[in-house]
């Protein structure tokens, strides 16, 4: 009996070892998990490190994550502002059947400040991506509140088209790191279709622009076209989160950078 009860503690005994043990490895497991896990997410924020190798194979000096070149900012205001203001009643060609027979744009709804709904063109909506978030949802009301319902009649004689005709891009200027002010002259020319009759409405604005990162679309090649579209928008790694109005002192034809000067502190569209 004694031999028996002897057994029998020794056996509890290895067993509630072999729990503890199982259950340390267990924890020590999680532990790792855990470690991994925080690492990869660090990895996963991490900005990608620019490799720049010179011709001569020197390495470069450390790039600058918020430099743009001036051209490429002004190229990036023109292209934005232009596809932003495009109401041509008809959707952006994506290939030569498009361009040979254009599909109607049906324009997309958009809430208005006053509280009604009026509809953008496909085009400003996809251009308007190139704004800030905060910025985007005033500025396409404001949009739509623009755009006159002809711009989508389906009757010709009863259509309108608008286009933005820019007269000159002043160069940026810098106002903080990775931050730029761009003067632009422009008009906005309104045409009716039954008589070809141009309403043409000065557009000058102050836009404020700012470098910002670009994640490309991880599944391109599954993605549609206006997916597409929508992604191009943010290749030029810049926003534009602020347009004021324009103040000019010269002629927009004068060539000095400074004769652009914002008019109010107001903003034209906040």
């Amino acid at each position: 009996m004694v031999n028996f009860l002897q057994q029998k503690k020794q056996t509890v005994s290895i067993l509630t070892t072999f729990a503890i043990a199982t259950f340390s490895l267990h924890l020590l497991v999680l532990v790792i998990f855990l470690v991994q896990g925080l690492n990869i997410r660090q990895l996963s924020i991490r900005k990608p490190p620019n490799f720049v190798q010179t011709i001569d194979g020197k390495p470069a000096g450390v790039t600058d994550d918020l430099a743009r070149d001036p051209l490429v900012i002004r190229q990036f205001v023109s292209k934005t502002m232009i596809s932003m203001f495009n109401w041509s009643g008809t959707l952006p060609p994506q290939n030569a059947e498009d361009i040979a027979k254009p599909q109607p744009d049906p324009g997309i709804l958009i809430r208005t400040i006053q509280g009604g709904s009026q509809r953008v063109s496909t085009s400003s909506w996809v251009a308007s991506f190139a704004l800030s978030e905060d910025f985007r949802k005033g500025f396409l009301s404001a949009i739509a509140d623009m755009t006159p319902p002809e711009v989508f009649a389906s009757n010709s004689t009863q259509a309108m088209s608008a286009q933005l005709t820019i007269k000159r891009v002043y160069p940026p200027v810098a106002i903080a790191p990775g931050t730029w002010r761009v003067g632009m002259v422009a008009d906005l020319i309104q045409t009716k279709g039954s008589d070809n009759r141009k309403t043409i409405t000065p557009f000058n604005k102050d836009l404020l622009v700012r470098a910002v990162d670009y994640f490309p679309y991880p599944l391109a090649e599954n993605s549609t076209d206006l997916q597409k579209a929508i992604y191009s928008s943010r290749t030029d790694k810049l926003e534009i989160y602020e347009i004021r109005n324009l103040c000019l002192l010269d002629d927009y034809k004068n060539t000095n950078p400074n004769a652009a000067y914002p008019c109010e502190a107001g903003s034209f569209i906040r």
